[in-house]
C-alpha cells in the first residue's frame, strides 16, 4: 500500500507483527535449513517427499539429479553435462541445471512468459478516507485476488478500483490504463488469517475494454510448485507505482503450513502481488514482511531512520518477505459459506486450468486509444536463468535479480477453438506422471519419456560406476544407529531402519531409473537376470518406449470401448500387450503376489532387467532349486516345474534381494499357495553363500541408496544373514 494513515496497531502492522512472530519463533529451523542448503544444496533441505515431486512437476528424475550433482560443470558456460549434445537439453535438463545452480544462462523466453504473467496483475486503489494503494491479480474470468488488509469489507470493495497496463511500454512510454470496477455484491470472500479477500471484477471496463483481454493466472492446489531454497519471482506495483516484476531476488528460506516465507536481500514485495516460480505458476500471496528492527527494537526505514506507519511499507526495511501458500487460500475458499450467483463463479475459480494465457497483442500506449481486441494465442516457452542484477526494457521495468538456477519451459495452452481431444487418463501400468515429463497433450509422453531416459544414460557415462571409499562411508553412516543384537531384534531393527530411511517410493518405471544407471553392470551394459545374456541399455530403453506407445495408443482406444468390454476385459488386453514385448523388467518377488501396489511395485531393490523370454517362463512360480538328475523344462532362463523356477544365474543377487523385500514388508508374501515359503528359506541362504556380493551388487544399492533412500543390508552385510531370524518374516501360521 502507498500509504498508511492509521497509527501502528492498523491490520497491515498487526500482519506485519504476526509474520515476524513465526519467523523469530523458527530460528532454529531455519539455520538448519540454512546449513543444509550450503553444505548439500537445494535437493537436500526439504522435506524428500515434497522434492521428489517437484521434480516430477519439472519432468525431471532423481537419477539425473545425482548425475548433475556428481558431474563437474563446464566453466565457460556453466553447463553440467558438456558431453551432451544441445538437443538434449530438453526441459528436465534445463530445469534441474537450474534449480541447482548449475547454469549461469538467462533465456528471453522467461521474460516473454513473465510479461504475459504480468498482463494479469494490476494496480488496486480504494478510494474515500483512508485511500490507499494494492496490488491484485485476476485468476479466473471474473475473479481478482488480494490481500485482506487491502479489501477488508464489501463496503471497502465498493470504492475500489482495479488499474491494468498500469506501466511503461517497450519504449519507455507509459501504456494506456484499464479501470475495472469491483463488484463485492457478486462475489466477495475474505479471511484475515490467511490476508486474502477474492472479489468479482466488472466485465467490462469503463470504457468497454473487456476484462478477458487481461488474461488470469490459475491457481493449483498441487504440491510441488516449489521447495526450499528456490529463487521466486514477483509482480507488483510497490508504493502504487507502474508496474514492476523483480525476477529471482527471493530465496525460499522456510514453508509453514498456512505461509512461506523468503528472503528479501534487495525488493520487498507489495502487498497482494503474486509470488511465481520460475515456471510461472503463482505459489503464494504476497502479505507481509519481516522489518529490521534497530536496537530500542522499533522498525527502521531503508535509509536508517526510525519508520513510522504515515511513511507507507515501501519505506520499511526489510530482511524477510512472506506469503500466503495458494494451496491453503484455495482450501479456504472451497469451503467458505456463499450463495447466489457466488457458488458459480467459485466453481469457475477451481476449474480454471493453470498456466499462463497466450499474448492477446501489445498494450496501447497512452493517447492511443482501447487497448486492440485479443489476438490468437500461439503457443510459447519460458526458461528461467541467473546472472548479476540487471534492468531490461521490455513491456515493464524488470529487475532480473541473478545468483542460482532456475526451472525449465512453460508451454502455453492451444488457442481458443483448438484445444484437442481431453487427453485420457494414463494406464495403471505408468504408475502416473511421477518421473516421466508432464503430459501435456503436446509431446506424446513415451516418447517424452524416451528422451528423458536417454539423457539420464548419457548423464551416467562419464560418472564414476562405484565408489567403494565413499560408499563404505555412507555404510557406516546408515547402520550407525543400530543396537549390538542378533536374531529377532536385528531384524527387527533393520526393518525399523528400512522404513524410517524409505523416504523417497518411486512409481514403477524401470525406464527411467533401472535401465539407464541402476542395474547396469561394470561393463555398462544390462545382463538378463536369470539368463546372464548381455545387452544395450539404449536397446532396453527403445524397446520399453516401443511397448510404451503401444500400450498407451490401446489404452485410448480401449477407453471407448471400456464400458463394453469390463474392466477385467481391459486389463487382461494391457497384460497381454506387455506380455509380448522383447524385453521386460522383473519384480523378483512377483507383482501378483502384492497385487502390483505401490510402493513395492517401484521398489528398485528387487527390480532386475530382463528379456520377456525368462520373464514369462519365470512367471509367479516360487524359486526352486531342482536336483541334478530331476526332470524339469529347461531353457538358457533356468528350469522350471509346477513346483517352482531354478534360474540359470543371478542366484546370489536375487537371494538378497528377496531378503530385502521380506525384510521392508514383512508378512506380505507367503500366505497363499503358489507363493515363497518359509520351507525354502534354506534354499535362499545356499544360494546367498554360494555367490558372493560383487561390484555390481554395490553399485546397485548405492545407486538404489541415491534415489530412495534406504539400502539392502544383506548387501551390505553379508554375514548377517543367519543371524536375522527370516523365520519370523513369514506371515504367522
Amino acid at each position: 500500500m502507498a500509504t498508511i494513515e492509521y497509527l501502528p496497531r492498523t491490520e497491515f502492522l498487526r500482519q506485519t507483527e504476526r509474520a515476524t512472530e513465526r519467523y523469530e519463533a523458527r530460528t532454529r529451523e531455519r539455520q538448519a535449513i540454512r546449513k543444509a542448503l550450503d553444505d548439500r544444496g537445494v535437493l537436500h533441505a526439504d522435506a524428500p517427499d515434497r522434492v521428489t515431486k517437484r521434480l516430477a512437476r519439472l519432468g525431471a528424475s532423481w537419477p539425473l539429479a545425482t548425475a548433475l550433482e556428481r558431474t563437474p560443470r563446464e566453466a565457460t558456460t556453466g553447463r553440467s553435462l558438456a558431453g551432451l549434445a544441445p538437443d538434449s537439453f530438453g526441459a528436465d535438463v534445463l530445469a534441474l541445471e537450474r534449480l541447482m545452480g548449475r547454469n549461469d544462462l538467462v533465456d528471453v523466453g522467461f521474460l516473454e512468459a513473465g510479461s504475459l504473467a504480468a498482463r494479469s496483475v494490476g494496480r488496486v486503489f480504494v478510494g474515500g478516507r483512508g485511500a490507499h494503494y494494492g496490488t491484485g491479480f485476476l485468476v479466473s474470468e471474473s475473479l481478482l485476488l488480494t490481500n485482506n488488509h487491502v479489501l477488508r469489507d464489501p463496503e471497502q470493495a465498493e470504492r475500489g478500483l482495479v488499474r491494468f497496463n498500469y506501466q511503461a511500454g517497450p519504449d519507455g512510454r507509459p501504456l494506456e490504463p484499464v479501470e475495472f470496477g469491483l463488484e463485492p455484491a457478486r462475489f466477495f470472500v475474505t479471511d484475515r488469517h490467511l490476508d486474502f479477500t477474492l472479489v468479482a471484477v466488472a466485465a467490462r471496463s469503463r470504457h468497454g475494454e473487456p476484462l478477458g483481454a487481461f488474461g488470469r493466472l490459475g491457481l493449483s492446489e498441487a504440491q510441488g510448485k516449489v521447495i526450499l531454497g528456490e529463487l521466486v519471482n514477483i509482480v507488483q506495483h510497490p508504493g502504487g507505482e507502474p508496474k514492476q516484476l523483480a525476477l529471482r531476488e527471493n530465496e525460499v528460506v522456510d514453508l509453514l503450513d498456512d505461509f512461506v516465507q523468503y528472503g528479501a536481500d534487495t525488493r520487498q514485495g507489495s502487498s497482494g502481488a503474486p509470488v511465481f516460480n520460475d515456471q510461472w505458476e503463482v505459489v503464494a500471496l504476497h502479505h507481509a514482511g519481516v522489518p529490521a528492527k534497530g536496537a530500542d527494537g522499533r522498525y527502521l526505514a531503508v535509509d536508517g531512520s526510525v519508520w513510522t506507519p504515515e511513511q507507507g511499507e515501501e519505506r520499511l526495511a526489510w530482511k524477510a518477505n512472506e506469503g500466503v501458500r495458494i494451496s491453503r487460500i484455495l482450501r479456504a475458499v472451497r469451503e467458505a459459506a456463499v450463495s447466489g450467483s457466488a457458488p458459480e463463479l467459485r466453481a469457475q475459480l477451481l476449474e480454471t486450468p493453470t498456466g499462463l494465457p497466450g499474448p492477446v497483442g501489445p498494450p496501447s500506449p497512452a493517447g492511443a486509444g482501447p487497448a486492440p481486441a485479443p489476438a490468437p494465442a500461439p503457443e510459447i516457452s519460458g526458461r528461467s536463468e541467473s546472472g548479476d542484477v540487471v534492468h531490461l526494457t521490455v513491456p515493464l521495468r524488470i529487475a532480473v535479480g541473478i545468483a542460482g538456477a532456475g526451472p525449465p519451459s512453460w508451454a502455453g495452452p492451444a488457442p481458443d477453438g483448438d484445444r484437442g481431444a481431453p487427453s485420457p487418463p494414463l494406464p495403471p501400468a505408468y504408475g502416473g506422471p511421477a518421473y516421466g515429463p508432464p503430459t501435456d497433450g503436446r509431446v506424446p509422453y513415451p516418447e517424452r519419456e524416451l528422451q528423458a531416459a536417454l539423457v539420464n544414460l548419457e548423464a551416467g557415462r562419464d560418472r564414476p560406476y562405484y565408489e567403494a571409499e565413499a560408499d563404505q562411508a555412507a555404510r557406516q553412516e546408515y547402520y550407525a544407529s543400530l543396537p549390538g543384537v542378533t536374531g529377532a531384534p536385528l531384524r527387527q531393527a533393520l526393518t525399523d531402519l528400512l522404513e524410517r530411511t524409505h523416504e523417497r517410493r518411486p512409481a514403477y518405471k524401470p525406464i527411467m531409473l533401472l535401465y539407464p544407471w541402476v542395474d547396469l553392470h561394470p561393463d555398462l551394459e544390462l545382463r538378463g537376470i536369470y539368463s546372464g545374456e548381455s545387452f544395450s541399455p539404449e536397446e532396453f530403453i527403445r524397446a520399453d518406449a516401443e511397448a510404451e506407445a503401444a500400450r498407451f495408443e490401446r489404452w485410448r482406444e480401449l477407453l471407448v470401448r471400456e464400458a463394453a468390454l469390463g474392466p477385467d476385459a481391459v486389463a487382461a488386453e494391457m497384460d497381454a500387450l506387455e506380455d509380448a514385448v522383447l524385453f521386460n523388467c522383473e519384480h523378483v518377488v512377483p507383482q501378483s503376489w502384492f497385487a502390483k501396489r505401490e510402493p513395492m511395485r517401484g521398489d528398485l531393490h528387487h527390480l532386475f532387467a530382463c528379456g520377456t523370454t525368462c520373464n514369462s517362463f519365470r512367471g509367479n512360480f516360487p524359486y526352486f532349486d531342482f536336483a541334478d538328475l530331476q526332470e524339469a523344462i529347461r531353457t538358457s532362463c533356468g528350469r522350471r516345474e509346477s513346483q517352482g523356477f531354478e534360474p540359470s544365474a543371478g542366484k546370489g543377487p536375487v537371494a538378497r534381494a528377496t531378503f530385502y523385500f521380506l525384510l521392508r514388508y514383512p508378512g506380505l508374501i507367503g500366505d497363499a499357495p503358489g507363493e515363497l515359503r518359509r520351507e525354502r528359506l534354506e534354499m535362499l541362504l545356499t544360494w546367498h553363500e554360494s555367490e558372493a556380493v560383487g561390484e555390481y551388487e554395490h553399485h546397485r544399492n548405492a545407486a538404489i541408496a541415491e534415489i530412495q533412500g534406504d539400502r539392502n543390508p544383506l548387501v551390505d552385510h553379508p554375514e548377517w544373514a543367519r543371524d536375522l531370524d527370516f523365520e519370523h518374516a513369514w506371515p504367522a501360521a
